[in-house]
């Protein structure tokens, strides 16, 4: 998958852990924490392939799929929310400062976004979902934000999952609820007070182009939803699903992202390339330099 070499391709959502950040986590007591190749979180215990974070392979990676630029992010579904805010402090700072590291030595293939704040050098900053609650209490974030140029990128966070379920119920349940929780937020809260921001909702925003019809059964004209500064990620999607937020939010609002090292990318390419070359010019290029300085 390749754009035109005008305008670079973008993967807005990787992930990857700068060599100090790993060894933090490896001293911790407490999840977040690694053991070996085994990370520990208060949602379940996950097996690491810690090469996928070597830069070297995170590039070959980005070549093979025809990515020019990987935005990364550290993930808020490690839980780093929950923690006593000098633990938190700790592992926030040594991944901001790793992530530019590698952003500077990168040739430009990389670029990062901090969290929770405006940091020099960073394209913008990713957030919970679920901090969406409380809008009040990232005001002054999100008046960063919109005086430095820089986009919102809201992420899934980690919750425990109900008792017995099943590997696979915080990223498919627990994610997608609190995304279209954060997107339903922005829209009744946040768009009318901050509509010069752009904001980016990950795995397309948990769904929120099915609720749409659900939202006109209720009176509200969906038209005065649909904004050109809110995105849409295509982490972990098809085809189906693509097509659904196309149709409700037109290809100029949907960003490709692959969720890398946490997701396989390879079905989402394929997904993204069987619309065509136009569009694979749209989402993986266009759209996302509208959010890119």
């Amino acid at each position: 998958m390749a754009a035109s070499a005008d305008v670079p391709s973008v993967d807005i959502h990787q992930h990857l852990w700068p060599e100090g950040f790993i060894d933090a986590l490896g001293r911790r007591t407490s999840p977040p924490r690694l053991r070996s190749s085994m990370l520990e979180l208060a949602e379940g215990t996950y097996r690491i392939d810690l090469a996928r974070h070597d830069v070297e392979t995170r590039l070959a990676e980005l070549d093979r799929d025809g990515i020019d630029v990987a935005v990364l992010s550290l993930q808020t579904t490690l839980g780093l929310d929950a923690l006593p805010s000098d633990e938190r402090d700790e592992l926030t700072s040594l991944w901001e400062s790793g992530a530019l590291e590698v952003v500077a030595a990168s040739g430009g293939r990389f670029a990062a976004l901090a969290s929770g704040r405006v940091r020099p050098g960073c394209a913008g900053a990713v957030v919970p979902g679920n901090a969406l609650r409380d809008i009040d209490a990232l005001s002054p974030l999100f008046a960063d934000l919109a005086a430095s140029g820089g986009f919102l990128f809201v992420h899934p966070s980690g919750v425990p999952p109900p008792p017995g379920a099943p590997e696979w119920w915080p990223a498919i349940v627990d994610y997608s609820t609190e995304m279209q929780g954060a997107y339903f937020t922005w829209l009744s809260y946040a768009q009318d007070r901050w509509s010069s921001l752009k904001v980016v909702f990950a795995i397309l925003g948990g769904g929120g182009p099915f609720q749409l019809e659900r939202l006109a059964s209720r009176g509200v004209d969906v038209r005065s939803v649909l904004h050109s500064n809110v995105f849409f990620e295509t982490a972990s999607h098809g085809r189906r699903a693509l097509e659904l937020c196309i149709e409700t939010f037109g290809v100029h609002q949907i960003v490709y992202g692959s969720d890398v090292p946490v997701v396989d990318p390879a079905p989402t390419l394929r997904a993204v390339s069987g619309f065509g070359p136009s569009v694979v010019q749209l989402i993986t290029a266009d759209n996302p330099s509208r959010l890119l300085p």
